[in-house]
């Protein structure tokens, strides 16, 4: 991946609010999309994932939602990554490496650090919402 699919600038979403940037890839040949919801109730809930070809999801980072059951039935906490495995999508989840997730209670952080981690060489424009 390397950017957004437009210049403008987006805002982080609020609390129950979700958000969707097409990004674009170098060749101009892919098309990506990065998304961003916010829990409405539990505040401390976050999800970022990118998707190619609009249904597949490459990465997604779940943080304080529910824990997750793998299908060889291990049990991953609250807070996981799922990754894009072929023959099963998005249904393995990983422990989330703290080399790599610095601050998970910093959604600003958290984001900058997902758009990294997914290859988004020139991230898109963000303004930092309420509760980033």
């Amino acid at each position: 991946m390397t950017g957004a699919l437009r210049e403008q600038r987006f805002r982080l979403p609020d609390l129950g609010r979700k958000l969707t940037v097409g990004l674009l890839s170098i060749d101009k040949r892919e098309r990506f999309q990065l998304d961003m919801t916010s829990s409405r109730i539990k505040l401390s809930k976050f999800t970022i994932q990118s998707r190619a070809r609009a249904i597949v999801i490459l990465a997604r980072l779940d943080i304080d939602g529910a824990p997750h059951r793998n299908p060889d039935d291990v049990e991953i906490p609250a807070t996981h990554l799922h990754l894009f495995r072929e023959g099963y999508g998005d249904k393995w989840a990983y422990a989330v490496l703290p080399e790599v997730f610095r601050d998970l209670s910093s959604r600003w952080t958290t984001l900058q650090d997902c758009m990294k981690y997914c290859n988004i060489t020139k991230p898109p424009d963000f303004d930092r919402g309420l509760f980033s």
